[in-house]
């Protein structure tokens, strides 16, 4: 039996809609993180990168569980002394939540080339429209995809 390998100059990108809207972020970011590799496809190779165009609605509309709101942190430092900075995540998503999505799919992907490549074709929404009809993106169910 043999096995398909995915090339590069082979591979078709769909764009796909996924909203978040009452979900947990996390959970929304993993199968963000999933199409965007290429997980889903029959012939996905880790080598290549075959993801696809992911389009995430609603942000604004995630829930984080537990007390994550209140005791979750988002952190980053300058390189100087006493340079940390530290915002919560109830701010965050209060004024940017698509920051807050993009941050959680980004932990999710591989640290290398490939993946930050894919990182380019992550489109993120705070609200219900997007502007990205004329690519004819298709709705993403939670129940659809791989093995997981």
């Amino acid at each position: 039996m043999s096995t398909t390998l995915a090339r590069k100059d082979t591979v078709k990108r769909s764009w796909y809609v996924l909203d978040a809207a009452g979900t947990p972020l996390g959970r929304t970011a993993t199968q963000a993180a999933d199409l965007l590799r290429g997980k889903h496809k029959p012939d996905y190779t880790p080598n290549v990168d075959c993801g696809d165009f992911v389009i995430v609605i609603n942000c604004a509309d995630a829930v984080l569980t537990g007390n994550k709101l209140e005791q979750k942190m988002y952190r980053r430092h300058s390189g100087w002394v006493g340079g940390l900075k530290e915002t919560s995540y109830k701010r965050i998503m209060e004024t940017k939540p698509e920051f807050a999505m993009t941050q959680a799919v980004k932990g999710m992907m591989a640290k290398n080339i490939r993946d930050r490549g894919a990182m380019k074709r992550l489109r993120v929404f705070p609200g219900a429209e997007h502007k990205h009809e004329a690519q004819k993106p298709v709705a993403w169910n939670n129940d659809q995809g791989g093995s997981k």
